[in-house]
């Protein structure tokens, strides 16, 4: 593994659009991996039959074939993975704990090992990771909308930290 690394982490997604394009924005911009809590059994746990999932690798415009996937069963596994090999774990949510929210702009997101999590589509993280994660990481809305959908919150979010990164 090398010293610094940035995996984003979607709990438990359902559509598999988002889960493509979440997928394409992962490795377009250069994050190292993408891992999925498969809770809801949507995903395939096996990541080798993950990747020959048509719908996906349609979704994700082939960067599936490119892309470092790793699939749990549940979040607690995925978080104690990430803390024994010593990740700092952001949660992003539009409404996320106020003693912990940071908007995006303002959160310094260049720690050496950053896991970056993305909730579903209706319900968001659950409040386990939102309690486990360091900060939450808010977008700044400016409509009547409340947040984006999750495809297009992982490029916003991810392309803010590789910026910060480089």
């Amino acid at each position: 593994m090398k010293n610094t690394c940035l995996i984003a982490v979607l709990e438990n997604p359902i559509y598999i659009r988002n889960i493509g394009n979440a997928i394409r924005n992962v490795n377009g911009l250069g994050v190292d991996r993408i891992y999925f809590i498969n809770k809801n059994g949507r995903l395939d746990n096996n990541v080798e039959e993950f990747k020959k999932r048509r719908t996906i690798l349609k979704h994700s415009n082939g960067s599936l074939t490119w892309t470092e996937v790793k699939v749990f069963p549940d979040s607690d596994s995925c978080l104690n993975e990430l803390k024994k090999d010593g990740f700092t774990s952001y949660a992003t949510s539009p409404a996320g704990l106020p003693e912990k929210n940071v908007s995006i702009y303002d959160a310094d997101l260049r720690d050496e090992k950053l896991a970056i999590w993305f909730g579903d589509e209706s319900h968001g993280l659950s409040e386990g990771v939102l309690n486990a994660c360091s900060k939450c990481l808010v977008i700044p809305m400016r409509g009547k909308v409340e947040s984006l959908n999750l495809s297009s919150t992982t490029a916003l979010v991810l392309f803010e930290a590789v910026r910060q990164r480089q």
